[in-house]
C-alpha cells in the first residue's frame, strides 16, 4: 500500500520556475496554459417545458477554463488525462517490458503498458531531473502495490492500481500545500481510472525522490523512492521492524524487467 510518511518531516516541495510566459504549455500535449485547465466538449440536457416540449440540448465545445484556486499554477484534470492518453500514448515505444516472468506471474501485467510509458514519460519531461523515472520501476511498484488489479480489496481509502491513499489524493489536488506546483485536480472515484491513477501515482513519486532525499541527506536512488513511497524508507534508516517482503518482490519483478529489456535490446 502506498502510504504517506510526510510526518517525519515538514520539507516544502522545491517551486519550479516557469518563466515569464504564463500563457505557455508546460507540456506539448497540454491543450491549455499554465493557470488554466482543459474541460471536454460536452452536452447539456434541458428538461420539457411548454416552450420545449421535448426539451432541448446544446453542446459546448472542449475550453480551457482558468484555475479556481491554483493562479499561475500547472493543474491537470480529469478531461485532459483522458485527452492525452488518447491522443499520444498509442505511438509510443519502448519500456515497460512486456511479456516474460512477469506476465507469467500476473496474467494482466501488460495491460497498462501504455499508461505506464506515457505517463513516465510526461513527468520525466517536467522535472527533468538528472536520473530519469525507468517504466520498469513503475510496472514493478504496481505489481507489488495492487497486482494489476484496477480494484484491488484492500482499504476503502486506498484507490486503484497504484493504491493511492485518500491524504496523498488531497496533496495531489494542492488542498493542504504538500506541493506547490503541477497539481492534478481529479475526484476519489476518478482516481479508479487507470491512466488517471498511474498519472497521480507517478507525479506521487517524484514528491517522494524528495522526501527521500531529505532523510538520506543525499539524492535518493528510485528503489529508495519506491521504498519511501510504501513508508518502509525512514524505518529501516532508523533500524525499526518492518516488512521486507514488498521490496523483496519489487526487486525480483524489477530485475525481471530489466533483464528481459536487455536481451530484447542485445
Amino acid at each position: 500500500m502506498e502510504v504517506n510518511n510526510q510526518t517525519e518531516c515538514d520539507l516544502l516541495e522545491a517551486t519550479p520556475k516557469h518563466g515569464d510566459d504564463k500563457n505557455k504549455n508546460i507540456h506539448h500535449w497540454r491543450r491549455c496554459g499554465i493557470g488554466q485547465y482543459f474541460v471536454r466538449e460536452h452536452k447539456h440536457h434541458t428538461p420539457p417545458s411548454k416552450e420545449h416540449p421535448d426539451g432541448t440540448t446544446s453542446t459546448t465545445r472542449a475550453y480551457c477554463a482558468d484555475n479556481p484556486h491554483h493562479k499561475d499554477k500547472d493543474q491537470l484534470s480529469f478531461d485532459e488525462i483522458q485527452h492525452i492518453t488518447m491522443t499520444y500514448f498509442a505511438v509510443l515505444s519502448g519500456p515497460p517490458t512486456a511479456g516474460g516472468a512477469l506476465t507469467k506471474k500476473f496474467s494482466n501485467a501488460d495491460q497498462y503498458n501504455s499508461e505506464i510509458r506515457g505517463w513516465t514519460q510526461y513527468w520525466n519531461d517536467i522535472f527533468k531531473l538528472d536520473h530519469p523515472l525507468d517504466p520498469n520501476v513503475v510496472k514493478a511498484l504496481i505489481a507489488t502495490e495492487s497486482s494489476f488489479d484496477l480494484h484491488p480489496k484492500k482499504h476503502p481509502e486506498v484507490y486503484g492500481l497504484m493504491q493511492i491513499i485518500g491524504k496523498t489524493h488531497q496533496y495531489l489536488s494542492g488542498e493542504k500545500g504538500e506541493l506547490k506546483d503541477h497539481f492534478i485536480c481529479i475526484s476519489a472515484s476518478e482516481l479508479l481510472d487507470a491512466s488517471c491513477n498511474i498519472c497521480s501515482g507517478i507525479r506521487w513519486l517524484f514528491r517522494k525522490i524528495e522526501t527521500a532525499s531529505w532523510l538520506l541527506q543525499r539524492s535518493a536512488t528510485w528503489e529508495e523512492t519506491v521504498e519511501d513511497y510504501k513508508a518502509i524508507l525512514e524505518l529501516r534508516i532508523h533500524n525499526k521492524p518492518y516488512n521486507p517482503q514488498p521490496m523483496k518482490d519489487f526487486r525480483q519483478y524489477h530485475k525481471w524487467l530489466s533483464d528481459e529489456s536487455h536481451e530484447k535490446i542485445f
